[in-house]
């Protein structure tokens, strides 16, 4: 057989042209595996609202700094651009930054037929006038019920005669990383904008102290200021979350949201309805995140659970024997991954409740049946501020540093117990400069062994060993923390 015969039959054959036959293409990838999202939207669009918020003074600004937080409903900049928009293509849901200046925008969600709405305190926090607008363009007063700053959650009743189309309520508990989930809002003051994504994770707290019972469902839906308040749904077309926050420099969407779990939202609306306010759960401990200095000094496998810096006196904790040093592994039977997984769980508890609580004390598991108090509305200011008493004074040069001991009345002032702590008088070496320590901070514990006294801090510390991590819990202003110290090896 002549060779170019040969050359072209093998050609037509990677073409799949042997024999004459027709070119197989290759099926194009569909969008068959996707989700529409079509159906989710015609059904649920009219149960959305657009939130306006009006001050008769200048507003203040809902902008939140913690490490690079910003709520969605903030003042929108000083964009000319926008001002363009606005000016000349009729735009007047855009305000302008004079008019920002009184005007807070963010959506909301009917979830009955009367006309109660879910939207974020954050958006009609302190506002003189309160409207929605309806997707029949019908605006309406609206009337705040009750808020709750804690959890960002606002109710709001309108009277539209009854039967508005609602929401249906989902399950957040049952939300899954890589689930597809949906979001209809008022971006920018853009009505009915549908945007989507995916969880990115659960359970998520941020570190806010005006926020550490909500642990929050991240997600990669692209949430502008303006969205605050608005439902995110999964693909059952149920509301799973509220849209609060971003987290971005700038202010604008960066690829990461975060909305309140529905389940935390909806147990505050019915408090909200029966009694003007959110009660939460009290356990009556400080807590702090197991880290390695805690796993290296009490032997532990990980760091799982919370660690018990201090315990409320006559608190529900401080009754079942809970003590500082003992790490909180479960809550109700439920496993603590972190630190942060606790004070949700228990500001969920109902008042009153009695609660089993798993602690790991000594490297012995044991559990508590805890009785949980009703958490207070408002913080407990305490005076830590005292004099040192100057009656003894010893060091630890391993350490590097010196205490001495406190007496009553300064001990009075701290908020301490009688025979409770030793203060630091002097950093002396670079191991305590190094973790952090400061002259003035009291210690109340090394090694989970309590200490009031100078003789009993220099028993505590007067076998540490080159290389090993001394633990002691500090206690600076009202905050009580775990610092571990490691003593440099033999060279």
């Amino acid at each position: 057989m002549n060779h170019s015969i040969l050359r072209t039959l093998a050609c037509c054959a990677l073409l799949g042209l042997a024999g004459g036959g027709a070119v197989q293409a290759q099926p194009a990838p569909t969008a068959a595996s996707l989700p529409d999202f079509t159906g989710i939207v015609q059904k649920n669009a009219a149960a959305v609202v657009h939130v306006e918020a009006k001050y008769s003074g200048e507003r203040q600004t809902t902008q939140q700094s913690i490490g690079g937080q910003m709520m969605p409903g903030q003042p929108m900049p000083n964009d000319p651009q926008a001002e363009i928009l606005r000016r000349f293509f009729g735009m007047p849901m855009m305000p302008s930054p004079e008019q920002q200046k009184h005007t807070s925008l963010g959506s909301g969600f009917i979830i009955s037929r009367d006309g109660y709405i879910l939207t974020n305190n954050h958006v009609v926090d302190h506002a003189d006038k309160v409207t929605v607008r309806l997707q029949d363009r019908r605006t309406l007063t609206a009337k705040v019920i009750g808020t709750d700053p804690t959890y960002d959650i606002a109710l709001l009743k309108v009277d539209a005669g009854g039967d508005l189309p609602v929401v249906s309520i989902g399950d957040s508990r049952s939300l899954k990383p890589g689930q597809w989930v949906l979001a209809i809002g008022s971006p920018f003051g853009f009505d009915y904008t549908v945007t989507q994504g995916i969880v990115s994770a659960v359970g998520r707290n941020l570190g806010q102290r005006d926020q550490p019972y909500t642990s929050f469902i991240q997600t990669d839906v692209p949430i502008n200021r303006g969205n605050s308040g608005g439902p995110l749904f999964n693909l059952q077309g149920q509301v799973v979350g509220i849209n609060s926050q971003i987290y971005s420099n700038t202010g604008d969407y960066m690829g990461v949201s975060f909305s309140i779990p529905i389940d935390v939202a909806m147990n505050a609306v019915q408090q909200l309805k029966t009694k003007g306010y959110v009660s939460r759960g009290k356990l009556g401990v400080t807590m702090q995140a197991v880290n390695d200095d805690i796993v290296k000094a009490f032997k532990l496998e990980n760091g799982a659970g919370a660690a018990v810096v201090d315990v409320t006196p006559g608190s529900g904790a401080a009754k079942a024997g809970i003590q500082p040093g003992d790490i909180i592994l479960t809550y109700n039977g439920q496993v603590l991954q972190q630190a942060a997984d606790l004070p949700p769980l228990v500001g969920m508890t109902k008042p009153g409740s009695e609660v089993p609580v798993e602690i790991l004390r000594n490297g012995k598991k044991m559990t508590l049946q805890v009785t949980i108090s009703e958490a207070s509305r408002d913080k407990d200011a305490v005076d830590n501020q005292g004099a040192m008493s100057s009656s003894s004074r010893s060091g630890s040069a391993a350490l590097g540093l010196t205490v001495q001991s406190l007496d009553n009345d300064t001990r009075k002032q701290l908020g301490l117990k009688p025979g409770q702590g030793v203060v630091i008088d002097d950093i002396t070496g670079p191991v305590a400069a190094q973790a952090g320590l400061q002259a003035g901070d009291v210690i109340l514990m090394v090694n989970q062994q309590k200490i009031g006294s100078v003789a009993e801090f220099q028993a505590a510390t007067k076998g540490v060993k080159p290389g090993s991590t001394v633990l002691l819990l500090v206690r600076r202003g009202e905050q009580s923390n775990f610092v571990g110290l490691t003593v440099p090896g033999n060279r």
